[in-house]
C-alpha cells in the first residue's frame, strides 16, 4: 500500500512549490495573496542576497532582468543539498555546470565567470591551515620539495574570466586562462594569471613530492627545449616569484636530508 501523504504535509509541498515557481504551481487555497508575496519576495530577496554578495561580476555583465531569470531558474528548478547559508553560491555554480547549461541568450562564459568568482569565498572560508612544523621557509627550492600554500586553488579556463566585465564580454573561447588562487598570510585572496609553463609547474609540485629542479626538468622535457638548464634558471626566478606572493612557503623540511 503506497504511502499517504498527510494533509498537512502536501499543504507545505504546495506552499513551498508555489513560492518557487508560482507560474507552474498554484498559490495555495486558504492563503491570501498579500500574505503569499509576502513569503515570496522573503525568500526570494534573501536567495538573490547571499547571490549578489557572491556574483557581483555576473551581474553587472548579465543586467537586472536576465540576472533575475537566472536567480528565477535556479530558485524554481534547483534542489539544493545543504541548509548551510554560506554554501548557497556553490550549489549555484553546481546548477550552471551540471543541470541548466547554456540557453539561448546566454554568454559562453556564465558557468565559467560564476565558478571564478566562487572561488573567491571558497578560500575565504577554508578551514585548511598553515602547519609550519614541516616548512623550512628559507630552503633552496631547486635542491628541496617547495610548498604549496594549502589554501590554493590552480584553475584554468577557456577565456580570460579575470577581465570580463560590461566593457569585455567574449563571444566565444579564445585559448585557455591560467590563474592561480589563493589566501595569503593576513587571509586576503589573492588571484594571479600564469603562462602555461608557470600552471605546469604548480601542478607538478601540487600532483608530486618532487624537488623544483626535478620539476623544471621534467618541463624541459616535455617541451623538448634544447637548454633544460637555461629552463631551470628562468623557472627559479618563477618559484622565487611564488613565494614572495606566499602562493609557496618554503621547502619541506623532510627533502632537506
Amino acid at each position: 500500500m503506497a504511502d499517504v501523504i498527510p494533509a498537512f504535509q502536501r499543504y507545505q509541498y504546495d506552499f513551498a512549490a508555489h513560492i518557487r515557481n508560482p507560474k507552474a504551481h498554484p498559490r495555495p487555497q486558504g492563503v491570501p495573496v498579500k500574505r503569499m508575496k509576502v513569503y515570496s519576495e522573503l525568500l526570494y530577496n534573501n536567495l538573490e542576497g547571499f547571490l549578489l554578495a557572491c556574483f557581483p561580476v555576473l551581474r553587472k555583465v548579465l543586467g537586472q532582468r536576465r540576472w533575475g531569470r537566472l536567480v528565477r531558474d535556479f530558485f524554481a528548478d534547483h534542489r539544493s543539498h545543504t541548509p548551510i547559508f554560506r554554501q548557497i553560491p556553490e550549489e549555484f555554480v553546481l546548477y550552471l555546470k551540471e543541470k541548466r547549461g547554456l540557453r539561448a541568450g546566454d554568454p559562453v562564459f556564465l558557468a565559467d565567470l560564476a565558478h571564478y568568482e566562487w572561488v573567491e569565498l571558497a578560500l575565504s572560508v577554508s578551514p585548511l591551515e598553515i602547519d609550519w612544523s614541516g616548512i623550512e621557509r628559507d630552503g633552496d627550492m631547486l635542491a628541496g620539495q617547495p610548498v604549496l600554500n594549502p589554501v590554493l586553488a590552480l584553475l584554468r579556463y577557456p577565456c580570460p574570466v579575470h577581465l570580463i566585465g560590461p566593457k569585455f564580454k567574449p563571444a566565444q573561447q579564445v585559448e585557455d586562462t591560467h590563474i592561480l588562487v589563493f589566501r595569503d598570510l593576513d587571509d586576503q585572496v589573492r588571484f594571479t594569471e600564469l603562462n602555461p609553463v608557470s600552471a605546469r609547474l604548480v601542478s607538478l609540485l601540487q600532483e608530486q613530492s618532487i624537488s623544483g629542479k626535478e620539476a623544471l626538468l621534467r618541463i624541459a622535457g616535455e617541451l623538448n627545449h634544447p637548454d633544460s638548464q637555461g629552463v631551470v634558471t628562468a623557472g627559479h626566478a618563477i618559484l622565487a616569484n611564488l613565494k614572495s606572493e606566499q602562493a609557496i612557503l618554503g621547502i619541506s623540511a623532510h627533502s632537506m636530508g
